[in-house]
């Protein structure tokens, strides 16, 4: 699998990499393969406004074409310049209520890793990472007919990944081996959520496992003072409903997420922070936070948002939420204190057509340590343009898993 090779963070070049990096975002696995055609641009950036962290954002286009050369193939793809996602599915592949699909992603800074520790973002021991993958997914239909599918799925993949120094990484850190692993992941999913920003119906039950077994396990760090283990082994959950109410067209969201681990590592344990609810299937949000700050071996997410419109139309709307979690601390990165919590609230726009929607918002980390003590703020943008709102009516299924698979977004501002 070929990778893009690194730009040196150093006079013009460093732009070309921020405007790269910027635009760098490509998804995995969905829980289903969508039937609605669908062409999305989708922006959302977090800015820290005390301290510096992970850059957090993503940028992509994303095309979900049904009916791609005949009838029962679907083309699903995540475009960025430096990153691309792709998969095949095919319909009926085995019987009437067996799909299958094939996916081929990789690019630059796939598998980059930033180190956040007590709430500092630590350059110097953070490195870059590129990765590419092939997978193949089977989805199952247990209950056709009814208003809320029940799907079950199966992926298989196989990813390669080669690591190499930031130009701030210390001389004496050494790099995890670069290497391939074996990725499985096994769920149910009743229902599920549209890939947008603020769907108006969404409802979801699911359950997962994913194991992953690496080839070149072993030390790395300073000293050799952290691990990438031979195998790790992941089970989570999520309940989400969202739902807007006929007569005031109030919009609220409510969803519980809480998952565990054996034998984690810094690259599969689970990490949270930040506001970016299309940055991976299941966006583990912590307002005003930086991006990844917790890394958990377990956890527990409650998130709650409250959209109230201003006018008749809809077009304005103010919008309000409170993440809050406890957690167990991964080895190595823990602080004091085992529950975090986090506050935003932002003002939304929605054009009449629902092609545009904006929202603009500001967050508060009401738990997250800083120089000064405890309390983070930060203020963010999200922007989508839906270019098939004219063509097509919208249906509530689920949306693209978008895992932080392109590390380059992350890079941003260094």
């Amino acid at each position: 699998m070929p990778y893009l090779t690194s730009v040196k963070c150093q006079g013009s070049r460093m732009r070309l990499w921020f405007l790269a990096a910027l635009l760098s975002l490509g998804t995995a696995a969905q829980a289903q393969i969508d039937p609605h055609e669908r062409q999305l641009l989708q922006l959302g950036y977090n800015q820290p406004l005390e301290g510096r962290g992970p850059t957090a954002g993503y940028a992509y286009y994303y095309l979900n074409h049904p009916q791609f050369v005949q009838t029962n193939l679907t083309l699903r793809l995540a475009i960025a310049p430096i990153y691309l996602d792709s998969e095949l599915g095919i319909h009926q592949a085995f019987g009437p209520r067996t799909d299958v699909a094939v996916g081929i992603a990789g690019g630059g800074f796939a598998d980059s890793y930033s180190e956040v520790r007590g709430g500092s973002y630590l350059r110097e021991e953070s490195f870059t990472g590129h990765g590419g993958e092939v997978s193949t997914s089977v989805y199952h239909l247990f209950n056709p007919g009814d208003k809320i599918p029940l799907y079950g799925v199966m992926r298989a993949s196989v990813h390669d990944s080669v690591f190499e120094r930031d130009n701030r990484t210390l001389p004496n850190f050494t790099l995890p081996d670069d290497q391939v692993s074996f990725h499985f992941r096994s769920g149910l999913r009743l229902g599920g959520r549209e890939p947008l920003i603020m769907p108006d119906l969404a409802m979801e039950l699911s359950a997962w496992y994913e194991g992953q077994v690496r080839t070149r396990a072993g030390s790395y760090g300073l000293a050799g003072d952290r691990r990438l283990e031979v195998s790790s082994h992941l089970f989570w959950g999520r309940a989400m409903l969202i739902y807007t109410m006929e007569e005031w067209k109030h919009t609220f969201s409510v969803s519980v997420t809480g998952g565990g681990a054996i034998s984690p590592d810094r690259f599969s344990a689970y990490r949270l922070g930040s506001v970016l609810p299309l940055a991976s299937e299941f966006p583990l949000n912590l307002p005003g936070y930086y991006f990844q700050e917790i890394s958990a071996e377990r956890f527990a997410l409650l998130d709650a948002t409250y959209h109230f419109p201003l006018d008749s139309r809809r077009r304005w709307s103010l919008t309000a939420s409170v993440s809050t979690a406890w957690v167990e601390y991964l080895s190595g990165l823990r602080q004091p204190g085992n529950w975090h919590t986090g506050v935003s609230g932002g003002l939304a726009y929605r054009s009449l057509a629902q092609d545009w929607h904006i929202v603009f918002g500001y967050a508060y980390g009401i738990d997250a340590i800083r120089s000064h003590g405890r309390g983070a703020n930060s203020i963010g943008i999200l922007c989508q343009f839906d270019l098939g709102a004219f063509q097509r009516a919208r249906a509530k299924v689920p949306g693209p898993d978008i895992p932080q698979k392109s590390r380059g977004i992350f890079r941003l501002f260094q």
